[in-house]
């Protein structure tokens, strides 16, 4: 998969238009109230931080930078300084599901246009795949290429405890901010725990489970060896209609129980489908959570 395939010049255009949203105020994560997509409408000084590339160097405090030698960036009244976890499943599973609809495809697509936008806004941007390999912090377009190649690079292998993932993240992960979890959530472990280390740690979570269209409705009938694809475990089934009825049921159900888990505990949750665009995902699902505008 080549850079330009993530998404086209239309899509970046499109990405550019929005800003990555906390509705609940962590502490120590803002620095003013987000009122607008552009950055520098407010005369009203509020802070300052650390110079990253691709800042705005109209920004810069020059003053401060002859006097201590530190380049600072300054803040006005209108500009969050949002820090943004995303963190993705890489496990074995998520290689799953034809052309398009393949789960880390899409998944790569998805975390490469919620990174887009997080860099073009200006804010502190962290990117993690649970199997382990990282990107960031960055801040700053000039980030957007390391991006791109970054998440062209990767593979889907392995094994993940989502849950012992998600906990080592949250001890390790610094400031918290808007943290996006994108799984489909095949993990005997479960995911609860760790949903609950990031939510203990002040993180705003937005959790977006993604399922191939194979998953939700398999085209399968009749007696069938199936191979687990992470442990390589076998299983012997037979599937006649009732059966298939049974396990679209049960996917609903098990769906709509994350989707209690989430409400419960103050979690955004999308249920998405390989089967549509990834843009949705963001124009759609997340602008209603409210973690896009």
């Amino acid at each position: 998969m080549a850079d330009q395939q993530l998404f086209d010049e239309k899509t970046r255009r499109k990405l550019e238009q929005l800003m990555l949203a906390a509705s609940r105020v962590r502490a120590g994560a803002i620095k003013g109230e987000r009122r607008s997509v552009k950055r520098g409408t407010s005369i009203e000084f509020a802070d300052y931080r650390n110079y990253a590339p691709g800042d705005d160097l109209r920004r810069l405090d020059w003053n401060i930078y002859a006097r201590l030698g530190r380049p600072l960036t300054r803040l006005y009244e209108d500009e969050e300084d949002l820090a943004v976890h995303v963190l993705f499943d890489n496990s074995a599973s998520m290689n799953w599901g034809a052309g398009e609809a393949n789960k880390f495809d899409f998944t790569r697509r998805l975390v490469a246009g919620l990174g887009y936008i997080s860099l073009t806004t200006n804010d502190r941007l962290m990117i993690s795949a649970l199997g382990g390999d990282t990107f960031g912090p960055a801040r700053g377009r000039a980030y957007s290429v390391a991006l791109l190649s970054y998440m062209v690079k990767l593979k889907a292998a392995g094994r993940v405890d989502i849950n012992a993932a998600l906990k080592a993240y949250a001890l390790k992960s610094g400031r918290p901010g808007l943290t996006m979890v994108i799984s489909d959530l095949f993990s005997p472990e479960g995911y609860i725990d760790g949903i609950n280390a990031l939510l203990a740690k002040g993180h705003e979570v937005a959790l977006i489970h993604t399922l191939a269209p194979e998953e939700i409705e398999p085209p399968l009938a009749g007696d069938l060896r199936l191979v687990d694809v992470e442990t390589g475990a076998p299983q012997e089934v037979s599937i006649d209609g009732g059966m298939r009825d049974l396990y679209m049921q049960r996917v609903q159900a098990w769906r709509d129980d994350i989707r209690q888990e989430c409400s419960r505990r103050g979690v955004h949750f999308v249920a998405a489908d390989t089967g549509s665009s990834w843009e949705k995902v963001i124009l759609y699902d997340l602008r209603r959570a409210g973690v896009v505008k």
